[in-house]
């Protein structure tokens, strides 16, 4: 390719995108980390749900599904996304009834054998709030992985769904998938409400609500999930100086407030549902384009160009304003600011000024 060409996926990016290559790689990267670094470390990797991919586990998940008779498991296919195919579970026979189902034809029932699915265990205990479950959307832009450098946009949005959370009913798709494909055909399906928080607004509400300190907490683990998770794909991902690649990371909180990766999306939805949505969702495309700098007109130094913010350059970035002294006291901060203050325009215009005798661009 040359120089100039730009692809906005790595080559083998499904290793982090696939339901079961993801949770193959997550552990993996744990085991080695419990055998290098020490148990200590390792667990700094507990964040994704007890998860096994079927049919090659399909025995080591009848041994753990025995072992906690009535907890409640959900299947998803390994390699579509908008909630297509999942369904939840609490009995072995499900499964097989959901194999058998006669109301297939053979030809689905075919692909259904060949198809790839995990089953993970149900997050029984979600955050809820007005009694409704929610996960969070966070995008995170990775242009190298050798060495890894990855930004994290400041805005997102946490997806609703349209029903009261109850674990009496799991079959009510609506009550369970707060995916937005999933919730925009829901009969009450407000387009002008929609399901979803802006990010700013749902840290306000939680900081409000648990206090500062807490929240901030949640949020390093957060960004403790997105770096570890891209350091375990980082060894076997091709690596190409032309190539970027936009996650969306799906991410769920339990009633304890500990976030739980639930999948990352290799190619996120930009489709909006709201006015808001819509002016978010063009800002974090012509940010990204921005940080690609197809134009060369960044130094390569920057810690924020626009909404994103440089969260990982081949080890952890901090503020501008952190003195280097305090390495390890607790005023030591990474550089990301997700939910945080988006005056990315404001930042763009001081950044992309044009030097003196330089006209603009």
């Amino acid at each position: 390719m040359e120089e100039h060409v730009r692809i906005n996926h790595f080559r083998n990016h499904y290793e982090l995108t696939r339901k079961n290559l993801m949770v193959k790689n997550l552990k993996r990267y744990r085991k080695n980390l419990e055998r290098d670094v020490g148990r200590m470390e390792a667990s700094k990797c507990e964040f994704f749900p007890c998860t096994f991919a079927l049919p090659s586990e399909y025995h080591l998940f009848v041994e753990e599904f025995k072992r906690s008779p009535g907890s409640t498991w959900i299947m998803k296919p390994v390699a579509k996304s908008q909630g297509k195919g999942i369904f939840l579970f609490r009995k072995l026979k499900d499964i097989m009834d959901w194999k058998k189902d006669g109301t297939r034809s053979e030809e689905q029932k075919d692909a259904a054998q060949v198809e790839s699915y995990v089953a993970q265990r149900y997050i029984e205990n979600p955050y809820l709030i007005n009694g409704r479950k929610f996960d969070l959307r966070v995008y995170v832009l990775v242009t190298s992985y050798v060495p890894l450098k990855a930004w994290l946009y400041r805005d997102g949005f946490g997806r609703f769904s349209s029903t009261r959370f109850s674990l009496s009913s799991i079959d009510d798709k609506y009550m369970h998938l707060t995916n937005v494909a999933v919730q925009k055909t829901a009969p009450d399906y407000d387009p002008e409400k929609g399901c979803k928080w802006q990010l700013q607004q749902l840290r306000r509400y939680l900081t409000a609500k648990h206090g500062r300190e807490t929240i901030e907490t949640l949020f390093k683990e957060i960004d403790n999930i997105f770096v570890r998770s891209l350091q375990s794909v980082q060894k076997v991902i091709i690596n190409d100086k032309h190539c970027f690649e936009l996650y969306g990371y799906d991410i769920l909180l339990d009633q304890n407030l500990k976030p739980w990766l639930i999948e990352v999306n290799a190619s996120p939805s930009h489709t909006p549902s709201s006015q808001e949505d819509y002016e978010m969702k063009c800002s974090l495309v012509e940010d990204t384009l921005n940080v690609v700098d197809m134009e060369g007109r960044l130094s390569g130094k920057e810690k924020r160009v626009g909404g994103y913010d440089l969260m990982w350059n081949d080890g952890p970035v901090y503020r501008e304003d952190v003195n280097l002294e305090t390495f390890g006291s607790a005023s030591f901060s990474a550089n990301t600011h997700l939910g945080c203050v988006n005056d990315r325009e404001k930042q763009l215009r001081r950044l992309l000024k044009p030097f003196p005798g330089q006209k603009r661009m």
